[in-house]
């Protein structure tokens, strides 16, 4: 597998022949089973490939069960220079009803660890999810009080970046089981809101920047990687199912893993192309936009989409503006802090579906 993505890397060097390599991210299924050698052999054919910046952001990531004191110690001497940890919670019962591999012992002791070898570090908290702590009663959501205390424990480390995400129930999952069985209460949308809206509160408030819908982050201490998804820049995607960007079109990969090996060992790509029209990409804009602290630029889409594109977003916000769930300023839209929760759904009223 490491030898197929390193001949992918070098097959698709002439997709970014005018272009810098900002950010290098190693991401999930779990990246950290790779070993110190072969994270370095790939980004040596990065770099063997592609131009990089002087000094690029280069993330790994990986849950606290995969990052022993040695490992930390190992990662800390490549040039992996962030980590990105799912520690979900700190919580043991939380993290058993999430069906994690970690316990919250793990969770606090790679934090310690890590702190004092990586200064760039970001953190996964899953909130809105219902308390599995009481005893084979039917639980209840999470208490705001049992929220505030993971939000503290996380800030007690000193770290300067935290996404978090509500809990999402998928099909076919123990969680799932759980809830129709009745062990587990349904996550409530009330309750996730009143999390996230505390969540903004106390990172804010311990200086933390919400620069993206899911994303918190102190200053100069934004994901660069992110970032760049948010903001429309191109990015290669390397291996099984992994995305690519081109500002015109977007790739994917084959999921399967001896058929993407396969593939790359005849000298093909295994992708799939798609032309994106003008909707997709006001569409993608209008979605990426609002979940930033960017905005959607009112002057961009009139000069890249057209009048009747603009006219048309106007229409479709001026309820919001009404009911003060979005706002405008400098000609750039934004949600309030009473729309931010329900940004998603905003942007899905604001598509333009049927122009072409």
């Amino acid at each position: 597998m490491v030898l197929a993505l390193v001949k992918e890397i070098k097959m698709r060097k002439s997709e970014s022949e005018n272009e810098i390599v900002e950010t290098i991210y190693f991401g999930g299924g779990t990246p950290s089973v790779l070993t110190s050698e072969e994270i370095d052999f790939l980004i040596a054919a990065v770099y063997e490939n592609y131009s990089v910046s002087e000094n690029p952001e280069i993330t790994l990531e990986a849950n606290p069960d995969d990052l022993s004191s040695e490992r930390i110690l190992e990662l800390s001497k490549s040039k992996i220079n962030r980590l990105s940890i799912g520690i979900q919670s700190f919580f043991e019962d939380d993290l058993r009803m999430m069906n994690r591999a970690h316990n919250s012992e793990e969770a606090q002791k790679c934090l310690q660890e890590a702190t004092r070898y990586f200064d760039n570090i970001s953190i996964d908290l899953i909130y809105g999810v219902p308390d599995s702590s009481q005893n084979g009663e039917q639980a209840q959501q999470m208490s705001n009080e049992k929220w505030k205390q993971n939000i503290e424990k996380a800030l007690s480390f000193g770290i300067p970046h935290i996404s978090s995400y509500a809990l999402t129930v998928e099909p076919k999952t123990a969680l799932k089981k759980l809830i129709d069985t009745g062990k587990i209460a349904e996550p409530n949308d009330e309750v996730a809101q009143e999390h996230f809206m505390i969540l903004v509160d106390m990172l804010e408030a311990n200086g933390f920047i919400h620069y993206e819908l899911s994303n918190f982050g102190k200053e100069n201490y934004f994901s660069k990687n992110n970032s760049a998804y948010w903001l429309g820049k191109k990015y290669i995607g390397i291996g099984p199912s992994a995305h690519s960007y081109d500002g015109v079109s977007r790739s994917w990969n084959i999921a399967n893993n001896p058929l993407y090996i396969k593939s790359i060992d005849a000298d093909k790509l295994p992708n799939e192309i798609e032309i994106l029209s003008v909707s997709d990409r006001y569409n993608e804009y209008i979605m990426t936009g609002l979940r930033t602290i960017w905005g959607v630029s009112l002057d961009r889409i009139e000069s890249e989409f057209g009048k009747t594109y603009l006219d048309y977003l106007m229409k479709q916000a001026q309820k919001y503006l009404n009911d003060d769930l979005l706002s405008i300023e400098n000609a750039i839209l934004k949600p309030t802090k009473k729309g931010k929760f329900l940004t998603d759904g905003i942007a899905s009223d604001l598509f333009y579906l049927n122009l072409e």
